[in-house]
């Protein structure tokens, strides 16, 4: 059994030990400390590639994006920071927060003066998507540390460190804050920041973790107290770093959950002949969730809607709401006509202007634009997209219109809706799209 156990331990050292090709301490650290500077040629680099990240974010291009990423040097200060803590190396510590911190500054500068200046202000969904940060970008700032430090202190360098400027993703948040800045969106700007400090604390706390892992040598404090204080703060910072993105996670997880349950509960409960659901909105929040939904055709009776909210326990679904909108003429509610008449209007514009008669199957899926409709405009209350097929009975001809139902808490300006209109064509290219409004 011994000979079984020394056997298994060989076999885990061989495979897993970082100590069979480590690079010489002092080559490491001296490695490190040459990128902590930003001047200079470092600078340089630095402002061309947040104009290229910008231009990426700005035209939606995911490639562009990847390109900014390689060729940024802010890992550098950031593992400055984890190696000084890891070796009480406090001047070195301060050294790379100051440059850190210009690092940042000019980064936000550079990208709110392209945000400011460039013609296209629409927000693309790769801006957006840095704009939320959660416990997975904390799992990511991790591990994609922990794969830096450790391709830092090999004797052989691999493309290592490459790959973790892609996974950490420090540009495009910098670049977002500045669209934010730009734009006056401060809550852009916020989320940004909050994802670029929380990728820059996690990859220092693993840079700091290998550093010890590796006995690299301590520089000693004559003041044992001052050590252990600085090391608490360590760990306050991180803490309160780590615990929001937490809660966003579990809210993240939460609303998915319940909307797939959502979405089974109508798909398996709401099948009638003479009844169709024409909008669908799900409403997550703190003080409790609702399934909200418009109806057309027969109307449901009261018995059957009681049934139907019986069987919400079924999905999980106990402390949800359902609200059931019917008939032509409830208060608050979409007149037919009104459907009818701009579901025509976008129809009648599209044959006006159609190039050939290619059709757009109606069963294409409708991204969730959820969390880019939310950052976008905050008063949105609920929403829904569908694919609607219209056909001419003259001719036999069919046509799809992307209709978009909007609900928001406050009006619209005529230039907003114009403004949303623009967005939505863009990123769900549809054949026909109609947008309208309940205020």
């Amino acid at each position: 059994m011994n000979e079984i156990y020394l056997a298994i331990r060989r076999f885990l050292h061989y495979r897993f030990s970082l100590h069979e090709d480590n690079a010489e301490e002092s080559d490491t650290i001296e490695s490190i400390r040459k990128n902590v500077e930003f001047k200079g040629a470092n600078l340089w680099t630095l402002i061309f590639a947040i104009f290229i990240a910008s231009i990426g974010l700005n035209v939606n291009s995911t490639a562009v994006i990847i390109g900014a990423m390689l060729i940024s040097p802010l890992m550098g200060p950031i593992m400055g920071v984890g190696l000084g803590i890891g070796i009480n190396d406090i001047e070195l510590v301060k050294k790379a927060v100051r440059n850190l911190a210009i690092a940042t500054v000019i980064s936000v500068i550079t990208s709110t003066i392209y945000f400011w200046i460039t013609p296209l202000h629409d927000a693309s969904s790769e801006l957006l998507a840095r704009t939320s940060p959660s416990i997975w970008d904390v799992f990511i700032a991790g591990f994609g540390g922990l794969a830096g430090i450790i391709a830092v202190t090999r004797k052989e360098k691999s493309n290592a460190i490459p790959g973790v400027a892609i996974a950490t993703a420090l540009m495009p948040p910098l670049c977002t804050a500045g669209y934010g800045l730009a734009s006056g969106n401060i809550y852009f700007f916020i989320g940004a920041i909050y994802l670029y400090f929380i990728n820059s604390i996690f990859i220092c706390v693993a840079t700091y973790l290998i550093v010890r892992y590796l006995k690299f040598h301590k520089k000693e404090f004559e003041d044992k107290a001052y050590e252990k204080r600085v090391r608490r703060y360590i760990l306050i910072i991180v803490l309160i770093t780590a615990a929001p993105s937490v809660y966003l996670a579990y809210r993240i997880v939460d609303r998915s959950i319940f909307e797939n349950n959502a979405r089974a509960f109508i798909d398996k409960e709401l099948i009638y002949t003479n009844t169709q659901v024409i909008t669908r909105n799900y409403r997550y929040s703190r003080k409790g969730n609702q399934i909200d939904l418009l109806l057309l055709g027969k109307e449901l009776t009261a018995l059957q809607i009681d049934s139907l909210r019986k069987k919400l326990p079924a999905y999980k679904l106990e402390k949800t709401k359902l609200n059931i909108r019917q008939g032509l003429n409830a208060k608050n509610e979409l007149d037919f006509s009104q459907i009818k008449a701009s579901i025509l209007e976008a129809v009648y514009k599209k044959d006006s202007t159609a190039k050939g008669d290619a059709y757009q199957d109606i069963n294409m899926p409708i991204p969730d634009l959820s969390n880019e409709l939310k950052s976008l405009y905050p008063d949105l209350a609920n929403y829904s997209i569908n694919n609607i097929e219209i056909k001419h009975l003259d001719t036999n001809k069919r046509d799809t219109v992307t209709l978009a139902f909007l609900n928001f808490s406050k009006p619209m300006s005529d230039a907003e809706k114009v403004k949303l209109q623009r967005w939505l064509k863009s990123r769900l290219k549809p054949d026909s799209l109609k947008l309208i409004f309940d205020n």
